[in-house]
């Protein structure tokens, strides 16, 4: 479990921590069962990427303006940013390769 390497966003530090390098951030909720069944596989590559990507997720419920300003509508949605700019979108359940080859895109 890689889950010490996985940072925990919210509306107050979300922009401070997508700043610099690339930042895949999974937007989720308690209450969402294909969340619940991305979410293993997000802990994994936050292990995997471990000092070249930051691997984070930020709950929607608790923190509902960031996805608001990005109008993430259905959840899962990872979202990666390289820089503070947003660079690509994943929505919905995808299989670990797909999103790691998201990540190698832009590293």
């Amino acid at each position: 479990m890689a889950s010490d390497k996985l940072k925990i966003l919210t509306d107050s530090n979300f922009d401070t921590e997508i700043k610099t390098g690339v930042t895949l951030v999974d937007f989720w909720a308690e209450w969402c069962g294909p969340c619940r069944r991305i979410a293993p596989i997000v802990e994994e590559l936050a292990g995997t990427y471990d000092g070249r990507a930051s691997v984070a997720k930020m709950n929607v419920d608790e923190n509902p303006s960031v996805p608001g300003r990005f109008m993430i509508r259905g959840i899962p949605t990872l979202l990666l940013f390289k820089d503070g700019q947003l660079a690509d979108t994943l929505v919905g359940l995808a299989p670990k390769e797909d999103i790691a080859r998201m990540i190698e895109k832009h590293l």
